[in-house]
């Protein structure tokens, strides 16, 4: 069995970063800027990486992104930044996603201490969940001058960056010193407090001067024919499973992955990457339409995962899955002691809310009185640079707010 945990992008060295960065174009309207959720203006810490000047490229980053380390590394940039490099035409994109990373571990060696806690207003906000989008708020709100108490229901703050990446993806160590940040501005975490359970919804809103809900989705989507079935796992449960056991868990010699994203991918990958001999993974899409990150889907290949797609799974009868093609009178019937459903995920629904679907109805991100809501039940893109992105926006909402025209 390979390391599980260790990471499978290697890093660039201080001779192939500045090649890298020598590469780029230096565009006048730096389309790759423009691309970025979280506009954290690749142009100008390519610029600063160019001119070996480190520091600077970190500075730019977490002016705008304070979670820079970690969408180095989780950030899909091929559908942003890179999607949008003038290099493409040429020969292949930038790797922002590389330079990025190789300036924030820099960061991190180099001790730099870039975030300063603003001058204190007096007002404090709770933020119920730690996963990104909260995260993102709470540097925000700091550096703003409020006090932030973070309330999670997680043995670990993180969310689903520290219980749904695989560790070969996002190593813990690179959350915990981003969160490390976080404390050192003077946030207090709670853990393994659910709100709704523990402390009530009410009490923050009388106690704090503004809330921000950022529970993330929770919950795997189950196929209804699927529930209760001892062979079957969601994404989201088994992922964690793998964090909290620290990958010590007893699997079968064939385990069966049931979808095409890249959350499927990281199920799938970790399976190889903890010793099980077969993994198939059955995808809706068929090849041509495949919604995995290009990545995520070499990742997958290269470990020897087995792609199968245009299926949809109809039927289950203990162990075995029956699954019939999309497009043509075929039928597939495989059988596996573990299958792992990585079908999308859900909100909980514990906070009373106007959902559509599942996320918030209502444009923006106040919910009324002094609620204020984040994250992946805030309308917008799934991924943890709109995560980031969304974050940063709900600060902004927080204090417009709480300051009534002040600022």
């Amino acid at each position: 069995m390979c390391d599980f945990k260790k990471e499978v992008e290697p890093a660039f060295t201080f001779l192939t970063v500045q090649e890298e960065a020598e590469r780029c174009l230096l565009c006048h309207d730096a389309p790759c800027t423009k691309a970025c959720p979280a506009q954290t203006d690749p142009a100008k810490f390519i610029r600063s990486v160019r001119f070996r000047n480190f520091k600077g490229a970190a500075e730019t980053i977490r002016l705008n992104n304070g979670l820079g380390a970690i969408c180095a590394r989780v950030c899909p940039t091929e559908k942003y930044c890179q999607a949008a490099c003038s290099r493409t035409g040429i020969d292949k994109p930038i790797d922002i996603g590389g330079i990025q990373r190789f300036v924030t571990d820099f960061e991190e060696h180099a001790k730099m201490h870039i975030f300063e806690k603003g001058v204190s207003n007096g007002m404090k906000v709770a933020l119920v969940g730690s996963g990104p989008g909260n995260l993102s708020a709470g540097i925000e709100l700091l550096q703003k001058g409020y006090d932030v108490e973070f309330f999670d229901d997680h043995k670990l703050p993180g969310g689903y960056l520290t219980y749904g990446i695989p560790e070969y993806r996002l190593p813990q160590h690179v959350i915990d010193v981003e969160i490390d940040r976080i404390k050192d501005l003077g946030a207090v975490f709670h853990q393994e407090v659910l709100v709704g359970k523990d402390v009530m919804l009410e009490e923050l809103k009388a106690n704090f001067d503004a809330v921000v809900l950022g529970p993330g989705f929770k919950e795997g989507k189950m196929l209804d024919f699927m529930k209760d079935n001892k062979h079957v796992v969601s994404a989201v449960d088994f992922l964690k499973e793998v964090k909290e056991t620290d990958g010590k868990l007893a699997l079968p010699d064939h385990v069966v992955v049931i979808g095409g994203g890249d959350v499927a991918m990281d199920v799938s990958t970790t399976c190889k990457k903890l010793g099980v001999t077969y993994v198939t993974d059955v995808i809706y899409e068929d090849s041509a339409h495949f919604v995995a990150s290009k990545k995520e889907l070499e990742g997958t290949r290269n470990v020897g995962v087995t792609m199968i797609d245009a299926y949809v799974p109809s039927s289950i009868s203990d162990n075995e899955v029956v699954f019939k093609h999309r497009f043509l009178e075929n039928e597939l019937k495989l059988k596996a002691d573990l299958i792992v459903l990585a079908v999308g995920q859900v909100n909980d629904r514990m906070f009373d809310l106007d959902y559509s679907g599942n996320e918030v109805a209502f444009e923006g991100y106040h919910a009324g009185e002094n609620v204020f809501v984040t994250g992946d039940i805030a309308k917008g893109e799934k991924t943890v640079v709109f995560a980031v992105k969304k974050g940063k926006e709900a600060a902004c909402a927080v204090d417009a707010f709480l300051q009534g025209g002040k600022r």
